[in-house]
């Protein structure tokens, strides 16, 4: 009998797919009939900004320090609030969830494909999709996808529908912030909301039926207040052009939908724990454990959990993997991407 290789050409679509959020304006107590509110939009702001940036040792000299300061530091940028009249952010985006999660969109080797396809028939008969569809239930709930807009808030009310024929047949409102961005145990009211919430995504990873959801935000934060939709990143600036460009969707500010998608499968705390990553709480599902806002991998290949000898050890080498790590590898063949052999 041959030895089992991974194949060259893998290949996996992602299970979760949210659209674009939308970003819109009103008051807290018209949320029950904010389908007329106004669009968030863009606006460009000139400042003149001072040199604030780490100087060279050889800058230091007080008469080049007073030259540079006397040089105007004049940046464009984008800029996004609510009117003066509102106080209340409202975002808005739809989220499919699709069956044959662990099935590859492609690859090249039917013998790994079918041993793949008995691997993940194990899993999901031992433990199904409740502790993943728990988890993005959660996130969901608590708003984690507001990312910035969160932070501060006053009040923040999560609604989320679930969609047949283009109409609502259940709902579930969450109080975000009486759930924890930090883990996810909750003894508040809506744990049966979360539960059902849970239930309706499983169904979707296990292809029992078609789950879309709508899911919107209410986030009060004050009149006037800056929102934060998504950054642009701009690979080539020219001199004169703006130093922050936002995103927005025929002209309604937005926040991207890989940047949800990011926050939705925020579950990752299964990742080694050392005496850095006690205050990290969970981390995106990535192969690596990446967390670019620390610059660092939490699941290095030297430690043995990352996805890569993860799977390899379960499949190739009939080593299954702990409980946790279970869950890890099939988050990420849920997050989709290609995992070829490399060539």
């Amino acid at each position: 009998m041959a030895t089992l290789k991974t194949a060259s050409v893998l290949a996996f679509e992602r299970k979760l797919d949210p659209s674009d959020a939308l970003m819109y304006a009103g008051n807290w107590e018209q949320r029950q009939s904010s389908a007329d509110w106004a669009e968030v939009t863009l606006k460009e702001k000139s400042v003149r900004g001072t040199i604030s940036n780490r100087l060279k040792a050889k800058d230091q000299d007080p008469a080049k320090l007073d030259a540079q300061i006397d040089k105007p530091n004049l940046q464009t940028v984008d800029v996004a609030a609510l009117p003066a009249s509102t106080d209340t952010l409202k975002t808005r985006f739809t989220l499919r969830i699709l069956g044959g999660a662990g099935s590859p969109s492609a690859c090249n080797d039917a013998a790994y494909q079918e041993r793949l396809q008995t691997v993940v028939r194990d899993y999901v008969s031992e433990h199904g999709f409740k502790t993943l569809a728990y988890r993005y239930a959660y996130n969901l709930a608590n708003g984690r996808f507001l990312w910035r807009n969160r932070i501060g808030a006053e009040q923040v009310e999560v609604q989320v529908n679930l969609l047949e024929g283009g109409q609502a047949v259940q709902s579930w409102s969450f109080d975000a912030l009486n759930l924890s961005l930090r883990g996810f145990e909750t003894d508040s009211p809506c744990e049966q909301a979360l539960k059902e919430l849970a239930d309706k995504i499983e169904q979707g990873l296990c292809n029992e039926r078609h789950i879309l959801l709508e899911v919107v935000a209410f986030v009060r934060i004050g009149s006037g207040q800056e929102v934060f939709p998504s950054q642009e990143l701009i690979l080539e600036r020219g001199k004169g052009d703006k130093s922050k460009v936002l995103y927005a969707v025929n002209g309604t500010a937005g926040i991207h939908s890989q940047k949800l998608g990011n926050a939705i499968r925020t579950i990752d705390d299964w990742y080694p724990q050392t005496e850095s990553t006690e205050d990290l709480g969970p981390i995106a599902a990535e192969p690596y454990g990446s967390v670019t806002t620390r610059g660092a991998a939490y699941r290095q290949p030297k430690q043995k959990e990352d996805f890569y000898n993860l799977l390899d050890s379960w499949l190739l080498k009939d080593k299954k993997p702990s409980t946790d790590n279970q869950h890890f590898v099939m988050s990420i063949l849920i997050r989709g991407g290609v995992f070829g052999e490399a060539g």
